[in-house]
């Protein structure tokens, strides 16, 4: 998996902690159960109350994926498709028949299955897109009940805030207790800001960027498939298909294509 969601929540939360301590107090301080409720709970139901059912069910699954998943990368499936390509070229388009039924992206598998079956190119990239498209909002549609959790939560914050501040009101008669009552009554505010900037908005984000990942490669099976199925060179698909990838991966991808198409 990829660790950097993790990794980037507990060093913000190592980082407030920390500063709490050099301040002189405690993170103990602000794990009070009736802001820490207000705050989380009225988050989820503000977020709930503006999608439906399934979306709220559902982001169990995009959490998981936030905080667990390992994007892949393009090196392999760069490789897999000038591999194919070359077989093709060399056996014809209807040997990669067998090939198909092994290939574990589920895209790549329905790209040379409709290639094979002979679909016009320019229908089989309608095709293919529509799926792009339709992927592309499902990840929008994920990322969006947490990115909504996050515009709630400081407002949450904010009347839980409020609340206290009535029950700190209305004790007024016990000076002495008005300060430990103000100090947890903004524990709520810290709540909702920290919970929407810490946990909510990177979960967002970290979302999208997966769905962008996901659909980038998915564009780069459209080009291989669509030359494959025309014939075109192994080694200008090499090359073709590496134009499409980032500096960064570019390099890595010099040697093994190359390799898959001698």
């Amino acid at each position: 998996m990829d660790p950097a969601t993790l990794i980037g929540i507990g060093l913000a939360l190592g980082g407030i902690f920390m500063s709490m301590i050099l301040e002189g107090s405690s993170p103990v301080a602000i794990i009070l159960p009736a802001p820490m409720m207000l705050v989380l709970c009225g988050t989820i139901g503000a977020a709930m109350a503006g999608g439906l059912l399934k979306d709220t069910t559902g982001s169990i699954k995009w959490l998981k994926m936030a905080l667990l998943a390992k994007p892949t990368t393009a090196d392999g499936l760069v490789e897999d498709l000038v591999r194919l390509a070359d077989r093709a070229r060399r056996e014809g388009l209807l040997a990669l028949e067998d090939a198909a039924r092994e290939v574990e992206d589920p895209f790549l598998r329905r790209g040379l299955e409709l290639a094979i079956d002979g679909t016009d190119p320019e229908e089989l990239r309608e095709i293919l897109e529509a799926e792009i498209t339709a992927k592309r909002k499902e990840y929008k549609q994920g990322g969006k009940l947490f990115a909504d959790m996050g515009g709630y939560g400081p407002t949450l914050g904010v009347i839980g805030t409020v609340v206290s501040l009535v029950h700190v009101l209305a004790n007024l008669s016990s000076p002495e207790e008005l300060g430990k009552l103000i100090a947890a009554a903004f524990v709520a505010t810290l709540w909702g800001v920290m919970s929407a900037n810490v946990l909510w908005l990177p979960m967002a984000n970290k979302i999208k960027r997966l769905g962008e990942i996901t659909t980038q490669q998915m564009e780069l099976v459209i080009e291989g498939v669509l030359s494959i199925q025309a014939g075109v060179n192994p080694r200008l698909i090499q090359q073709k298909l590496r134009s499409y990838l980032p500096a960064d991966g570019k390099a890595t991808d010099d040697d093994k294509p190359a390799k898959a198409a001698a």
